[in-house]
């Protein structure tokens, strides 16, 4: 007696899968055909679980948004100096980037061509603003160097931290999570905070 091979994907592993697959292509470039071969399920085993590929692509940007906005929620990203604070939301983007890898290179790779991406796009410029606030209040309070132009300064610090889904593969033979982010605390603000 032979059974039928059951569909055993969930909506998790069905999105991992597909970010998989939107990490590879690009999302224009993924099709439902690509997701269900990837997947190795049917397209209508897609459907069962999600109404089409956008929004697969709104529940991985929003993972990893999650993550990033609820780094502010954190008692050391709202109580103390404001360097200290910066500080502290610094190294938890790295863990947070790292920990939600896949999900966060895809919303770091979003252009604005659907609905999804133009709120992925608002949603992570709300979430830059928040952390450049931190900056300039940390520049008001004396705490980082005043002779560096806030905007670049936060750019900067962000480019450093987003390149990151360019090369660390956790793989277990680079760096650490911990190891990344002290060396990205470490250079950052150590080229920030005021001498003293």
């Amino acid at each position: 007696m032979t059974t039928a091979k059951r569909d055993t994907y969930t909506p998790e592993t069905l999105l991992s899968v597909a970010v998989r697959v939107f990490n590879e292509r690009g999302y224009d470039g993924t099709s439902m055909e690509h997701l269900s071969k990837a997947a190795g399920i049917s397209k209508s085993s897609i459907y069962h679980h999600v109404t089409g590929k956008e929004e697969l692509l709104r529940r991985a940007v929003s993972r990893a948004l999650d993550g990033l906005f609820g780094i502010l929620g954190e008692e050391h990203a709202r109580v103390g100096h404001a360097a200290d604070r910066l500080e502290y939301v610094v190294r938890r983007m790295v863990e947070v980037l790292i920990t939600e890898l896949p999900y966060v290179t895809l919303l770091l790779r979003v252009r604005g061509n659907t609905e999804t991406e133009r709120w992925a796009l608002e949603r992570r410029r709300d979430f830059d603003h928040r952390v450049a606030e931190l900056l300039k209040a940390a520049a008001a309070d004396g705490e980082v160097r005043a002779d560096v132009e806030v905007r670049l300064a936060t750019r900067l610090v962000f480019g450093m931290i987003n390149s990151i889904v360019e090369w660390y593969r956790p793989d277990g033979r680079g760096m650490s999570e911990r190891e990344v982010a002290d060396t990205v605390v470490r250079l950052v603000f150590g080229g920030l905070r005021q001498a003293g």
